[in-house]
């Protein structure tokens, strides 16, 4: 074989080595039950959050930890512990995912959050207006 068939050989199998790496750390979509049963793993949860339950942020005491509850697609809720300051516009949000791994408390610890945060345009149709014609 010719050199140049080795190198591309090697080439071919270190892409495929990083794939095949990359695509096994990668986090899945679960519920609180799920990522209760496997602690130490990295899981996507999607829910709505409780607006019953308080929010608890003191920058002053740890500008690092938001506290918040969180019921997922499945109606289970869990509180969530958020290891970033509390998102503007938090309370707005319709749909909210948290990123992270549960702990033998009954609590999801977050290490980051995506929001949907409501539309701001009202049903997308565009509204009528009239005109005085002279």
């Amino acid at each position: 074989m010719k050199k140049i068939h080795i190198v591309a050989i090697l080439i071919i199998a270190i892409a495929f080595g990083v794939v095949m790496t990359s695509l096994s750390n990668n986090s899945t979509y679960a519920t609180f039950n799920e990522a209760a049963s496997h602690p130490d793993k990295v899981y996507h949860v999607v829910g709505k959050l409780d607006k019953s339950k308080p929010f608890l942020y003191d920058a002053q005491l740890n500008a690092n930890l938001f506290t918040f509850y969180l019921i997922d697609n499945k109606g289970a809720e869990r509180k969530v512990m958020l290891e970033k300051p509390k998102p503007d516009d938090f309370e707005r949000s319709e749909q909210i995912v948290v990123i992270g791994s549960a702990n033998g408390n009954d609590e999801f610890k977050a290490k980051d959050v995506l929001m949907k945060c409501p539309s701001k345009y009202s049903d997308g149709k565009p509204t009528e207006t009239k005109t005085s014609s002279m």
